[in-house]
């Protein structure tokens, strides 16, 4: 019997997806690497970056090393946020 998707399914699901990137964009709305660095330990420490420690002064590069981590170990919001993170190094050099 062949798996039948709802069409109705899909947009709700694509809905919630949207909201929760915009959500992250709102909660993130400093453009600068380093805000976004402090703000990726204060929300995803815990659970994506468990294996990396903060630096009172980040780097750019400081900031890069941890996009990796966010993608794989963290959720949607997580790996949005690594792209974040890297949009604004790439801007910032």
């Amino acid at each position: 019997m062949p798996l039948v998707r709802n069409p109705e399914h899909w947009t709700k699901g694509r809905k919630c997806v949207e909201s929760l990137i915009m959500e992250t964009k709102q909660t993130t709305r400093p453009d600068d690497f380093v805000s976004l660095y402090r703000y990726a330990f204060k929300e995803f420490g815990a659970s994506a970056l468990w294996s990396s420690r903060p630096v009172p002064d980040p780097t750019c590069e400081d900031a890069l090393a941890i996009t990796r981590s966010l993608r794989v170990e963290g959720d949607l919001r997580a790996r949005k946020l690594a792209e974040q993170i890297e949009k604004a190094c790439h801007t910032a050099v």
